[in-house]
């Protein structure tokens, strides 16, 4: 599933480039992805792009790195954000996404690369992802279809670091 995810990602621009998944199938067949791939993926979209629908997506002033997320018409989305504010996450949370997932996340979060919207977003995402626990490289692709279906195209450094395998780079 998560070569078709980069398949996807890497052949069209932004979310709303995207056939619909009917056309895509064939594309993606034609391309000689097995068929249950396909299906995995199609699925995985579907449910990315109902996890996206009525999103608006702010920038702060001033600040090209950092997209708010706030639902439209949601309640508790008047409410602040604590910068205080602690994820919890469950059980099954933590069992599949694993310790490097979640510490990834966090790295994320605290580089103001997730805010607090797009994280939940990326761990929903992740939850309905095969494997147990997702691989780290399994979730940077994660992360990169949730920038991508919103539009929000990560600053170079990220992306380099959400491209790249950590295998071959040396410590400093």
């Amino acid at each position: 599933m998560f070569e078709v995810l980069v398949f996807v990602y890497e052949n069209y621009w932004r979310g709303d480039a995207c056939p619909e998944p009917q056309q895509l199938g064939r594309k993606l067949s034609a391309h000689g992805f097995e068929p249950e791939e396909i299906r995995d993926a199609l699925h995985w979209l579907d449910g990315l792009s109902l996890a996206t629908q009525g999103l608006q997506l702010e920038r702060s002033p001033g600040d090209d790195t950092v997209a708010t997320v706030t639902l439209r018409g949601a309640p508790e989305a008047a409410l602040p954000q604590s910068d205080n504010a602690m994820r919890v996450y469950s059980q099954a949370e933590q069992e599949h996404l694993g310790a490097d997932c979640l510490g990834f996340i966090r790295f994320l979060e605290s580089s103001n690369v997730l805010s607090c919207g797009l994280r939940e977003i990326v761990i929903e995402r992740a939850m309905a992802a095969p494997g147990d626990p997702v691989a780290l490289d399994e979730l940077k692709i994660i992360v990169l279809m949730v920038h991508w279906s919103t539009g929000i195209e990560p600053d170079a450094l990220v992306l380099d670091e959400l491209c790249e395998s950590r295998e071959g780079r040396t410590a400093h």
